[in-house]
């Protein structure tokens, strides 16, 4: 794709699917060629022609070839729509200062499987060195569906490699056996594998006889909650028919189906609750899974590729998150969100929570690009007065500090990604690609989305007296996330932006679910940190006797072996270093949950704590098969105990 700079603000929402087959004759989008006195965005026949179209189409079911949630449109939220776009425009026009511009080309062939191969943690694989991570580990947890794509990628890195006459490892040397991974059996090691092993068997290469009743898809139904599982793979639970069936995106948010999250006995956990390490080898198993996941429906994952330019390093708008958040973290140590941000946020829902149209009645554009400047100038020595900004104002920053990110939110690789979830049906399919994507996002972006979510939930919580319904809050939202400054406006990609507004509706509804770590993907990492732990125990037990075979006392090591199976099974033991008693040892029996060893230290430590209020406690488990992973109060614990049985015991504080 040729991309111009036009100065202007332009979309960056680069999708993978084949753009909507509409006659652009009856397409509803603006020709942004027109001139100024005869825009369609300044023109209201422009708007009553297409809401005429609009509303003719949406009285028949989408076919499956064009945008379901296109059709759906109705003319009030087309026009917030449009709006919001005239209003970028605006904003954009009125800032003339030069400033970086985002170029994004799309890779060659060998570019994208090297670049693939690398962020899903296997590029020891082809270069047969040793690295941090084993990828060995990796992959020997994989499902059969899984390991085929990784063959897949494995072989056309091979096969361009090759062609450019670079030495390379056979892709037989890593694929031994079939395309199936050695010693795996999908859902093996999951939550919920105690009791389901039995029913695990397979009746076709990456499809499971288990899961076969979970994964019905019927049509979306908002009176009947549908659970989902996440015990197992997506991948291994799709297939490519299940996203042809017709689903009509529909304006009334009572319409969207509830979902539930099926609870297992080792509990929930959130992704804040992972250590770094954890998170990501979650990412690797994240692409692995969404691009397997996108190959069952039938969908291409493409990326795009960066090219990145001279960037601001310092200031609030127009710098990178990664950039923004080192400079926070020099005044407040531990910001994960840009204290600009924050404040904004913070802003608004002291003042305009209850505001009617806020986020969609822009303020003033002088007015912003004034306070744009005195904030740039004053906000970090604590000088700028929040009193004299207006809650639509306010609003205003917020929406220009998401578009002017040089690198986009949902980021640039991903954006396809995020964009192609729109063609998938039904929404459970749906909530599924946009899970992976999630769990995929570098964390200063994660953890931003995520602060702009829970703001825009509450925008939704008000909707009696800000009349923002979540269709209206997505419609205004969607412009912003997808469309950025720099490049020329493309008429199928605003398109596409059209439809994203739906995708964005789902990542507010539905954050709590999206940012839940799967089951199946914990099992993952816990199988890998075992192999690496097996790995460094071998060398380390070599290293051992070599060194101390001189003093080497047969009695004395069997001795220490009897010691230690004297340890009565079923006991742990809880360290709790900001409590007065230290340490205790429980008795684990089937009921015994995180809560009840929390409770017990509350209670064993009231009296000496006085009227001192303590930080909220947690059980972590640390160590193990697992690097640290902050506990769901409703786990389980001889569960856990049984399946982490190495790991430590440790009742603290949540760090944040």
């Amino acid at each position: 794709m040729e991309i111009k700079d036009s100065g202007s603000v332009t979309l960056t929402a680069y999708h993978s699917y084949t753009p909507s087959r509409i006659p652009m004759e009856q397409s509803f989008v603006p020709q942004l060629s027109a001139t100024p006195g005869n825009s369609p965005l300044n023109s209201k026949a422009h708007y009553q022609r297409m809401d005429r179209v609009i509303s003719q189409d949406s009285l028949h079911p989408p076919s499956f070839s064009r945008s379901v949630s296109q059709e759906s449109l109705d003319s009030t939220s087309m026009e917030d729509y449009w709006s919001e776009v005239k209003s970028i425009a605006e904003s954009a026009e009125n800032r003339q200062e030069e400033s970086a511009v985002l170029e994004v080309k799309s890779a060659d062939e060998g570019e994208m499987e090297e670049a693939w191969i690398q962020e899903a943690g296997l590029s020891t694989l082809v270069s047969g060195s040793l690295g941090e991570e084993p990828a060995e580990a990796l992959f020997s947890t994989l499902t059969r569906t899984q390991a085929a794509i990784v063959k897949k990628h494995i072989d056309n890195y091979t096969q361009t490699q090759r062609k450019k006459k670079h030495s390379v490892r056979d892709v037989r040397d890593i694929f031994v056996v079939g395309d199936s991974p050695p010693g795996f059996c999908p859902g093996a090691g999951s939550p919920n594998s105690i009791q389901q092993s039995s029913k695990l068997s397979f009746r076709a290469p990456g499809r499971l006889e288990s899961c076969a009743s979970d994964c019905k898809l019927s049509k979306d139904s908002p009176s009947l909650p549908e659970e989902m599982n996440f015990d197992v793979p997506y991948s291994e639970c799709v297939f490519r028919k299940d996203c042809r069936s017709i689903q009509r995106i529909k304006k009334d948010d009572s319409t969207l189906p509830k979902f539930l999250i099926r609870k297992a006995k080792l509990g929930l956990t959130i992704i804040g609750d992972l250590s770094q390490e954890d998170m990501k080898k979650i990412g690797y198993i994240s692409l692995i899974e969404l691009t397997a996941y996108f190959d069952a429906l039938g969908i291409e994952l493409k990326r795009n590729r960066t090219v990145k330019s001279k960037v601001r390093e310092c200031g609030l708008f127009g710098v990178p998150l990664t950039a923004l958040l080192e400079n926070d973290q020099k005044k407040l140590p531990g910001s994960k969100v840009p204290l600009i941000f924050k404040k904004l946020l913070s802003k608004l829902e002291q003042t305009g929570l209850q505001t009617e149209g806020i986020l969609r009645v822009p303020g003033s554009a002088s007015r912003v690009k004034n306070l744009r400047q005195e904030l740039e100038a004053k906000f970090y020595e604590d000088t700028f007065d929040w009193e004299q900004v207006r809650h639509n104002d306010a609003a205003g920053l917020l929406k220009m500090f998401i578009r002017e990110l040089p690198y986009p939110l949902l980021t640039v690789e991903y954006l396809p990604a995020f964009i192609a979830v729109e063609n998938i049906s039904p929404s459970k399919l749906q909530l599924q690609a946009l899970h992976l994507l999630i769990m995929l996002l570098p964390e200063p972006n994660r953890d931003t989305l995520k602060a702009l979510l829970e703001f825009l939930s509450k925008v939704v919580d008000n909707e009696e007296k800000n009349r923002m319904s979540l269709w209206n809050v997505s419609m205004i939202v969607a412009p912003n996330l997808f469309m950025c400054k720099g490049k020329t406006v493309n008429l199928q990609e605003m398109q596409a932006a059209a439809g994203a507004a739906h995708v964005v509706r789902l990542l507010v509804k539905y954050q709590d679910i999206l940012w839940t770590v799967p089951y199946f993907m914990i099992s993952h990492v816990r199988k890998m940190n075992e192999a690496a732990m097996n790995k460094r125990h071998q060398a380390s037990d070599k290293s051992k006797k070599k060194l101390l075979r001189p003093f080497w006392n047969p009695e004395r090591e069997k001795t220490e072996r009897s010691e230690l199976c004297d340890i009565p099974r079923g006991v742990i033991r809880v360290h709790a270093p900001r409590h007065a008693k230290v340490s205790m040892a429980i008795q684990l029996d089937n009921e015994t949950k995180a809560m009840d060893v929390i409770a017990r230290f509350d209670c064993e430590n009231s009296g000496s704590q006085g009227s001192v209020r303590r930080q909220k406690q947690y059980l972590y488990e640390v160590g193990g098969n697992i690097g640290e992973r902050c506990l769901d109060p409703e786990t389980y614990l001889l569960d856990l105990y049984h399946v982490n049985p190495q790991c430590q015991w440790i009742l603290k504080p949540k760090t944040t």
